[in-house]
């Protein structure tokens, strides 16, 4: 791809995550990415021949903004189960608060609209399968709780993790991030790991 096409494609990604994150999710047609981005609708179709596809890149661009990859990589080089249930945690957990407006637009968008859902399912996909790695480097351990299998357990991890819990504690309760983490550590140890 030519440089002018990927400052293009950047272009249309980084108007959609401003768009979204001001918190008007309903301004987020193709037309109105196109505007934004400066170009012809035809252009925009041209990168993206849907709008699935332009929210799920939109998503993946705000994970590389931020570098998600840098962040997951203590959990990913740790060497038990437990360092590697604490990193991921700290990771997404510390995570949660930059794609919060873009998650917020996402969530509120995909009970009618399908292409939102997509984006949104696709990124929590990869979430889960954090929670899957971290869950499987504890039971390779013999550190999973008794009685708990591992699809189980990355159910419980996935939803301690969640965006909305994030949401209603620190939005709603008023917790500090630090608050949040400390306390979203502890009750991920709790609930899946065997008593020491």
């Amino acid at each position: 791809m030519s440089r002018k096409s990927d400052d293009t494609r950047a272009r249309i990604l980084d108007a959609t995550l401003d768009l979204l994150a001001a918190g008007a999710p309903e301004r987020t047609r193709m037309a109105d990415v196109a505007k934004a981005a400066g170009i012809s609708r035809q252009a925009l179709y041209l990168h993206y021949p849907n709008r699935a596809d332009l929210l799920v890149a939109a998503t993946k661009r705000l994970d590389a903004r931020a570098d998600i990859d840098a962040s997951l990589a203590e959990s990913r080089a740790a060497a038990t189960g437990e360092a590697r249930l604490d990193a991921f945690v700290r990771a997404w957990g510390g995570h949660v608060p930059v794609i919060y407006p873009v998650g917020r637009a996402l969530m509120a968008m995909q009970a009618t609209d399908a292409e939102a859902r997509a984006a949104w399912e696709d990124r929590m996909a990869a979430v889960r399968h954090g929670c899957a790695a971290a869950v499987s480097a504890l039971a390779r351990d013999g550190a999973l709780r008794p009685g708990l299998d591992e699809r189980r357990a990355t159910d419980l991890l996935a939803g301690i993790l969640s965006v909305p819990l994030w949401e209603h504690l620190t939005r709603t309760c008023g917790w500090s991030q630090g608050d949040y983490l400390t306390e979203i550590r502890r009750l991920a140890r709790a609930a899946l790991m065997a008593s020491p």
